[in-house]
């Protein structure tokens, strides 16, 4: 069983695994292998939903989590994260609606939603990878604080 601390971690190897599948998917679809870029792109999202299920899970049940810094410092970190929220809000329909064009064959339609969809859910991948390396292991030697919900 996961015990609640574990979260952070399990979720950036899920963004972490999302972003490689992705590039992975790019790459199988730039050599015209279809059906593995399909996959690959599939198991991508599979992940990305998996990682949103367990995101909500955690914060419902641990609350925020505050950068413990200050200064320009913190004023980065909140630009990274106004941007990853921001996008990450787009992320499900960006990519629900690029899968449903390239599995209904539409695809014109599919590469256009594609350029857009592509950078957008890779920056949000890694950019949340990068933000839990940032609160857990680089921004100050205690731990980041826990804002209980509710």
């Amino acid at each position: 069983m996961i015990q609640l601390e574990d979260f952070p971690t399990v979720n950036a190897v899920l963004n972490g695994t999302s972003a490689s599948l992705l590039v992975l998917g790019f790459v199988l679809i730039r050599r015209g292998r279809e059906r593995a870029h399909r996959n690959a792109m599939l198991a991508a999202f599979g992940c990305s939903v998996v990682f949103l299920a367990s995101y909500l899970y955690y914060h419902a049940q641990a609350g925020s989590t505050r950068y413990p810094g200050e200064g320009l410092d913190r004023s980065l970190y909140l630009v990274l994260l106004g941007t990853h929220t921001v996008l990450a809000a787009a992320v499900p329909i960006l990519s629900a609606r690029t899968i449903y064009l390239g599995l209904k064959d539409r695809r014109a339609s599919h590469r256009r939603w594609a350029r857009v969809t592509f950078p957008v859910w890779l920056y949000v991948s890694v950019t949340g990878v990068l933000i839990y390396l940032i609160l857990y292991h680089w921004a100050a030697p205690a731990a980041p604080a826990v804002v209980a919900p509710g």
